[in-house]
């Protein structure tokens, strides 16, 4: 009798303030909407990051006298060079590229610019060791340990490290704005609820004021109110997951097609949208529920 009660007051209270509802939901909606958006960023930055290290090789150059006189790097410093490289913490290969290789690798990169693999000469591409480090957090500390070895003939070192840095700002401001987009709506869903809140109790007080002198308790006459809440705040999540499997069509799959090909970006998947899904869930009922706990206690005295 009781679940049957407070099953038939919910439903009258989500009839009774249809326009606000449906404010509520299309407001919890964007707000999760932009929260999860923030949160696929933020995956797709991290798998990124773990793409570029898987491929990346660090070039660490090697002057030009040191490569003419041992073309097979046999001898110091030149072996002294590549063995210290192979000891270093979190390198897992090292390759030798001596002028020749390097002058026929330029020529096949400019195969398709003629007139950039004719301005390749033999002696214009410097001999190099290309050095494979699993673990981003020691790729600065190569650079930045092997870069002045002037004593092993190291003549300069390719650092990306700004490219990499330039790449991955632009998805964390993404990401940053959509959080802070995210927390700007989620007030403006604090206030929608509260105020929802508040003009349900007061349609309804002369229902909760007869209850309350017949003996209901204060939980029983308020959990209406917060399970329409909570309802609606499911309903906005689901959504909220909608729009972001049709964003990932239209946004993810299509504008950054590209870079996808090119295997510069992590692919956004449903599986990562999917992941994301429960944790707006949880989102989208615990800012509902506490909300409207608040709001009753505070606003609401019969």
């Amino acid at each position: 009798m009781r679940a049957n009660f407070i099953i038939t007051e919910v439903l009258n209270g989500l009839r009774r303030n249809v326009t606000m509802t449906v404010a509520m939901i299309l407001t919890t909606a964007i707000t999760l909407g932009m929260l999860g958006s923030g949160l696929l960023v933020m995956q797709m930055a991290t798998k990124s990051e773990q793409i570029f290290f898987n491929r990346v090789e660090l070039q660490i150059f090697v002057n030009d006298d040191v490569a003419r006189a041992d073309p097979n790097c046999e001898n110091a410093p030149c072996s002294q060079l590549r063995d210290e490289l192979k000891k270093e913490p979190g390198v897992t290969n090292v390759t030798w590229v001596n002028l020749e290789e390097a002058y026929k690798a330029a020529k096949e990169a400019f195969k398709n610019s003629p007139e950039m693999a004719d301005a390749v000469e033999p002696d214009t591409m410097p001999a190099s060791f290309r050095v494979k480090v699993n673990d981003p957090d020691k790729y600065g500390e190569v650079i930045d340990k092997f870069a002045q070895r002037r004593d092993l003939g190291v003549d300069g070192v390719q650092d990306q490290r700004k490219l990499v840095n330039r790449l991955f700002s632009v998805l964390r401001g993404a990401r940053n704005a959509a959080f802070v987009l995210s927390l700007i709506l989620g007030v403006v869903a604090v206030l929608l609820i509260a105020n929802t809140v508040q003009m349900a109790a007061y349609t309804r007080r002369t229902e909760v004021s007869i209850m309350r002198l017949v003996g209901a308790t204060r939980w029983y006459t308020q959990l209406p109110f917060l399970i329409e809440a909570v309802v609606a705040a499911t309903i906005g999540t689901v959504l909220a997951v909608v729009g972001l499997l049709i964003g990932k069509k239209f946004f993810f799959d299509e504008a950054l097609n590209d870079l996808y090909g090119v295997n510069i970006l992590a692919r956004v998947t449903n599986e990562d949208v999917l992941f994301v899904s429960p944790w707006l869930l949880l989102t989208g009922i615990v800012l509902a529920s506490v909300t409207s706990y608040v709001t009753l206690r505070w606003y609401v005295r019969e």
